[in-house]
């Protein structure tokens, strides 16, 4: 998903995880990840429906390595549970095997056990950290 109008039909899906963005903001951040960091957004579509976005982008570091980091991924609530997740994240690792990077990370926040429990024991990723927060006062 490259242009505005598309950003736009996935802000609809992305808004139930990202609930703290209005339109106008996730507008913004979503143009400036994709120009600043590579940030790719890809949907995953029912007929014409989205019913599953992803956004993710490739990463280097010394701990990782070449990887893409899972930055977002969301399936509609009507339509959990149906394999879009499971999809779309096995899109992402395909996509990652084909363009040189040897790993999927992602966090997840700590009160989405079902999330946990998908990505452990349906889609086999170790937790391998827990992630660290602090907001700054500017």
């Amino acid at each position: 998903m490259k242009t505005k109008e598309q950003w736009l039909d996935a802000y609809q899906i992305m808004k139930e995880l990202r609930s703290h963005l209005d339109e106008k903001e996730y507008l913004a951040l979503v143009e400036e990840a994709q120009r600043k960091d590579m940030y790719r957004l890809f949907a995953l579509y029912e007929g014409k429906e989205i019913v599953a976005v992803t956004g993710f982008k490739p990463m280097i570091t010394l701990y990782y390595g070449r990887f893409v980091w899972v930055c977002d991924l969301v399936t509609s609530e009507q339509h959990r549970s149906k394999g879009h997740g499971e999809k779309l994240l096995s899109f992402l690792e395909e996509w990652a095997i084909e363009n040189g990077y040897g790993a999927v990370a992602l966090s997840s926040g700590v009160a989405k056990k079902e999330a946990h429990r998908f990505y452990q024991e349906k889609m086999a990723y170790d937790q391998v950290s827990y992630v660290f927060k602090k907001v700054l006062k500017s």
